[in-house]
């Protein structure tokens, strides 16, 4: 199939599918004439990216786990779920520095009510 059935049948568009190739996440055959060609086996290629995209991978992580999509293997699953144990923590980090980030402001916007409750009225008067 060429690149225009690919976006077709994933709901990716041709551009992101060139930057999927260009990142080293996705391979195609090439036509004499240049024009890409793939196969079944990329649509679920493609499904898998955006589900590890969803995951909050970036791409240069999901090009660590190409091996173990192209190939699945015992050893490059236990590669792989390093990778993804790896992300997990990186995202765990990265909320739990969100939810002390709300918590302060939650603390700013309580005092910044206090203030404006004690003085509204003065507000009033003038």
């Amino acid at each position: 199939m060429r690149i225009g059935e690919l976006s077709a049948r994933t709901g990716v568009s041709r551009r992101l599918l060139r930057y999927y190739e260009d990142q080293g996440l996705l391979a195609s055959a090439r036509a004499p004439s240049g024009q890409r060609h793939y196969t079944d086996e990329h649509v679920r290629r493609v499904e898998l990216i955006r589900a590890f995209l969803a995951a909050g991978l970036s791409t240069r992580t999901i090009a660590e786990m190409v091996p173990c999509m192209a190939e699945p293997s015992v050893h490059e699953a236990r590669r792989a779920l390093v990778t993804l144990e790896r992300e997990r923590n990186r995202l765990c980090s990265t909320i739990d520095s969100l939810a002390a980030a709300r918590t302060a402001l939650d603390d700013l916007i309580e005092v910044n009510r206090n203030y404006l409750a004690e003085h509204d009225g003065d507000a009033a008067a003038r």
